[in-house]
């Protein structure tokens, strides 16, 4: 019996042996290079996100620089005084002083009507867009009407300086001029504010007309987008 026993541990070990090979040869050939490849994976993740980082540091870097110089080139265009920005969209404007809004509320700006009178001559009610400056400023200001307020109401158009082109009362207390005929000045017609109405030039309430007035010197910028 013992010697049946001897035989069969002795006729197994060469299949005992052969399973252990085989394992052996999985875990070299499978289960090490495994590990070492997802060690490998590990390092490059670790080195990918440690480059991201560095790279997004490095373009903050670049726009914290742009957004800097860029600041600093919006103040170099800024005018350090007094100045005031139309918003012909909307309607409205922005007083600024010391590069500080002091005031701001609606105005009236051009209607965009195109009067034609022939096939030769017609007229936009534009207000032009742009950076233009205070030319004068008047109080009291006096109208002089252009041909184009005579053609609006079918009449005759008088030679210059006839004395129905003058008009008093009708500009309000204050006017600035822009110049080719344009101003900053009031309105009777207080109610139509804030509408394109006008036939260029800017109009605005009595009250924030005389702020305008008083706060804007001669020379002063107008923005007009």
């Amino acid at each position: 019996m013992a010697k049946v026993k001897k035989y069969i541990i002795w006729s197994l070990f060469p299949i005992v042996l052969g399973l252990v090979f085989l394992m052996f040869a999985y875990i070299n050939v499978m289960v090490i290079p495994e590990i070492q490849f997802t060690k490998y994976q590990k390092v490059l993740s670790i080195k990918a996100i440690s480059d991201t980082t560095i790279n997004v540091g490095a373009e903050l870097k670049k726009l914290d620089k742009t957004l800097n110089l860029l600041s600093k080139r919006v103040d170099r265009l800024t005018p350090g005084d007094a100045f005031l920005v139309i918003n012909t969209t909307n309607n409205t404007f922005e007083l600024y002083k010391n590069n500080k809004i002091i005031r701001q509320g609606l105005c009236s700006t051009g209607s965009f009507i195109h009067l034609e009178v022939d096939s030769t001559k017609s007229f936009m009610f534009e207000t032009p867009k742009g950076v233009m400056t205070v030319k004068g400023k008047k109080t009291n200001p006096v109208w002089t009407k252009p041909d184009w307020a005579f053609i609006e109401e079918g009449l005759p158009v008088p030679p210059m300086g006839h004395a129905s082109r003058i008009e008093p009362n009708v500009l309000g207390d204050y006017a600035l001029t822009l110049g080719d005929g344009y101003m900053i000045h009031g309105t009777l017609y207080q109610r139509l504010i804030g509408s394109p109405v006008t036939h260029g030039c800017v109009r605005m309430l009595d009250d924030d007309l005389e702020a305008v007035y008083k706060t804007l010197p001669v020379g002063a910028k107008i923005f007009i987008y």
